[in-house]
């Protein structure tokens, strides 16, 4: 199993330190550095920066947001992050949620399955070079009827095959991930669960293709914090403005794909008493609501012997490339708990 990085939101007021922790993961030998983009600072901006910066380590987006972009547009972007950084860079995507596609981007948020479909399928023959045309129910390039004809893209990627992962949380998005992607990109991922929650249907995807799990990357983004044992309580409240967040406010009350995944882990009556306070303002309830068992088996908490003995049951449970966000007050804190994350994984017979 390998290790990445997950640098989250640019422009948090933490920028010099996020670029630190990506030179330190990239000093200790860790896979990928990822970022994200909601409405703020954007991924491939971020990317490339920080790919200027390092030596080794791939960047990936986690995600692009499909909404945000063409297929063509993000083929482009692919294709020079990709010669940019030297054949470092991995494309992730994500179609978003409809408060952020619909709000912020004017786009509608419906079927985001055939959505995310005909993108993937653009974007991958996009990449090929060849002259690009597509027939679909949400794109058609050429437009019919006008003056456009088919163009090919003139920049040459430095792979001919870039990995394509996609964030999915929901059945149908893991099974259709796992038959036309290379990796889906996971959050809220328990140990205890994710055979049912997710591998079970990224396994029927790649059967559906006929494919094996084989060669598929299995990649979880996990807080980390490093501690006694006897402070892992201490140590979960730390993500409790985190987990409220994610369960209780990300999206509305019939549609938030997070309070869903907490609910097929057996957090029912949990996870609504959480949306319910979250949604009617008060957060401090909400982020009191969450139990600490379900923090700690989203997390990574305690000593390096603790952690090394969770990072067991993940690779056990499927995962490849188990991807750290490490919490931390100061740059020292966040970097002393990417270097227990790589004891940990020597600790664990996985490095």
């Amino acid at each position: 199993m390998k290790l990445g990085i997950n640098l989250g939101y640019w422009g948090a007021g933490m920028d010099a330190d996020n670029l630190a922790v990506a030179q330190e993961a990239d000093r200790l030998g860790y896979a990928v550095c990822w970022a994200a983009e909601a409405y703020g600072s954007d991924a491939p901006t971020v990317l490339s920066w920080v790919a200027s910066r390092t030596e080794r380590i791939d960047v990936g987006s986690a995600i692009f947001q499909i909404p945000a972009r063409t297929p063509a547009m993000t083929a482009m972007t692919a294709a020079t992050l990709d010669s940019l950084s030297g054949g470092r860079f991995r494309l992730g995507l994500g179609v978003s949620g409809p408060q952020v596609s619909e709000g912020w981007y004017g786009v509608k948020f419906d079927k985001p399955l055939a959505r995310t479909r005909e993108y993937v399928e653009i974007v991958r023959k996009a990449m090929t070079r060849e002259r690009l045309s597509y027939e679909g129910q949400h794109w058609t390039l050429p437009l019919p009827g006008g003056p456009g004809k088919p163009l090919k893209l003139t920049v040459h990627p430095q792979r001919e095959h870039i990995p394509l992962y996609i964030a999915a949380i929901g059945p149908k998005n893991l099974t259709q991930t796992g038959e036309i992607a290379d990796g889906a990109l996971l959050i809220f991922p328990s140990a205890d669960h994710l055979e049912e929650t997710a591998i079970t249907h990224i396994r029927a995807g790649r059967e559906k293709a006929g494919k094996t799990l084989e060669g598929f990357d299995v990649c979880p983004t996990l807080p980390l914090a490093v501690g006694e044992d006897k402070d892992v309580s201490a140590l979960a409240d730390m993500f409790r403005p985190y987990t409220a967040l994610y369960v209780g406010g990300m999206g509305s009350r019939k549609q938030n794909f997070y309070n869903q995944l907490a609910q097929r882990m057996g957090y029912e009556k949990e996870a609504a008493e959480i949306q319910d306070k979250y949604l009617s303002g008060d957060k401090e309830g909400a982020a009191a609501a969450i139990p600490q068992k379900l923090i700690d088996q989203t997390t990574l908490l305690g000593s390096v012997e603790r952690i090394a003995d969770r990072m067991q049951a993940y690779a056990a449970a499927g995962v490849t490339t188990l991807t750290l966000a490490p919490a931390g007050f100061t740059l020292e804190e966040r970097l002393a708990s990417l270097r227990a994350g790589t004891e940990a994984l020597e600790r664990a017979g996985l490095a």
